[in-house]
């Protein structure tokens, strides 16, 4: 448990540390850089908290997490998806609808199945098709 208590105040130091390296003199307040670096590595929790609570200055808007905002042209628009055509019938057509093909389809089944049949009869037995 030591060890993880001390992992996280070593990432906490070089954190500070990377922080107070890359920050401008201008926004740094109370004390020097050169001073704050110290402060960190000779007393690494308290400099680093120290650092984060006072040391730096914010910007107004507070921190920001993540990357930074950075300006682009803006993309153009685009196009606009087809238009999907809207069936505005109701249920009850859609199904009536249905049962129609469903009578269409079983009626032409009927027929070819009457085609079939009167095509085997008619030839009669003994007789043959020409190939």
């Amino acid at each position: 448990m030591a060890f993880v208590v001390w992992l996280i105040v070593l990432a906490l130091m070089v954190f500070a540390l990377v922080d107070i390296i890359r920050r401008d003199d201008s926004q740094v307040k109370f004390m020097p850089k050169f001073v704050w670096l110290l402060l960190v590595v000779l007393l690494p929790f308290i400099g680093s908290v120290l650092w984060f609570a006072i040391g730096r200055e914010y910007p107004e808007g507070g921190v920001r997490l993540g990357r930074p905002e950075r300006h682009h042209a803006p993309r153009p628009a685009a196009p606009a998806a087809p238009a999907i055509p809207v069936d505005t019938r109701t249920t009850e057509q859609q199904i009536a609808d249905l049962d129609r093909e469903i009578e269409e389809w079983r009626l032409r089944e009927e027929l070819e199945k009457r085609k079939r049949e009167r095509g085997d009869s008619a030839a009669g037995p003994g007789t043959s098709t020409p190939e």
